[in-house]
């Protein structure tokens, strides 16, 4: 393929972070981003160079360009983690395959897309596009997270924003192990459609009796684990209600609010740990062998249908400035860029 020396791409208007915490939904990017023609990034030892095909868009990419994220901005290169493409340079065989990939060097809302060559994933043929450009971010914690709560030797966890694309995942696989998933939900709404999926039991946090009610389920189930995407008084609430030994795992601030932590004593004397968990750091710290074996799981249940992917909608990335924030907005589903058009 011939790779041209020009592309378009979201490119960065700021450097570092923002010191500020507003949560992951936006309605305007020229504050934050501009679409610009840059230079083709060159890949060096060790990178590739992948033609974009559609990029996903999670939360974690509306924080990190708000400057909301674990990690600074760098002011002029484009943004986006995590897409599907093909490899058209670089230092690796994988030329001419198609892979998932996280952009290490340079971001995947854009044309083309730089990254290490250690964290290329090749796709089967019948992986489809829009399973595939998010194959990493939620799917690979789902499998991580999930790890935790097997570990955990309960018959049933807690999560929470369970109506998102994780949660969906996580409660498939809560499903499938016979763990059974106790989802938490703003809307009532949503609740057949999670049972559909397999949830054990779904708490509307904004319910009149939602505390009373999750009590009631806790006694019952008894949940070591709760998976937290949204950091909120609820949350902590929750936590308190659960059993000794309980874990609180943090993955996400979905809320502004700052939770008040009112039985801290429950650290001492029934054991009860809070922590958070970032990809990143897992990916690095768990045995090596688990990555590949998580990969090979994750495209199996996307194939077989036992995951799908909810879209929200796809929009062109010549377009992507005016378009994305209205699909972001929508309650339900993924939004993706097309960076072929």
């Amino acid at each position: 393929m011939n790779v041209p020396t020009q592309m378009q791409a979201l490119v960065q208007r700021h450097d570092g972070y923002a010191n500020t915490q507003t949560g992951p939904m936006i309605d305007d990017l020229s504050p934050l981003l501009t679409h610009q023609t840059i230079p083709v990034p060159t890949p060096g030892p060790g990178q590739a160079l992948i033609k974009v095909h559609l990029a996903a868009v999670n939360p974690s990419d509306v924080h990190f360009i708000k400057g909301e994220y674990g990690q600074p901005r760098i002011k002029g290169i484009p943004a986006g983690f995590e897409a599907v493409g093909e490899v058209v340079a670089g230092d690796t065989p994988l030329v001419g395959q198609r892979v998932s990939f996280f952009a290490s060097a340079s971001g995947t809302w854009a044309e083309y897309a730089m990254t290490d060559v250690s964290g290329l994933v090749p796709c089967r043929p019948e992986f489809a596009d829009v399973d595939a450009a998010g194959q990493l971010v939620n799917p690979l914690t789902a499998i991580a997270m999930f790890d935790l709560v097997r570990q955990s030797g309960a018959d049933s966890f807690v999560l929470n924003a369970a109506g998102s694309q994780l949660g969906k995942l996580l409660i498939g696989l809560g499903r499938d192990a016979g763990i059974k998933p106790i989802a938490v939900v703003r809307r009532a709404a949503q609740g057949d459609a999670l049972r559909a999926l397999g949830a054990a039991e779904v708490i509307v946090s904004h319910s009149s009796d939602a505390i009373g009610a999750a009590s009631d389920v806790f006694k019952t189930l008894k949940p070591r684990v709760l998976l937290d995407a949204v950091g909120d008084q609820f949350t902590a609430d929750l936590f308190f209600l659960m059993p000794s030994h309980a874990r609180w795992v943090n993955y996400g601030k979905l809320s502004t609010e700052k939770p008040a932590l009112g039985e801290m004593g429950q650290l001492i004397f029934q054991n009860k740990v809070i922590e958070g968990f970032w990809l990143t750091r897992w990916m690095k710290q768990t045995d090596p062998t688990r990555i590949p074996q998580a990969f090979a799981e994750i495209q199996e249940r996307f194939v077989t249908g036992q995951w799908k992917t909810d879209v929200a909608g796809i929009v062109p990335l010549s377009k992507a400035m005016a378009d994305l924030p209205q699909v972001l907005g929508k309650p339900d589903g993924k939004a993706f860029i097309d960076a072929r058009c």
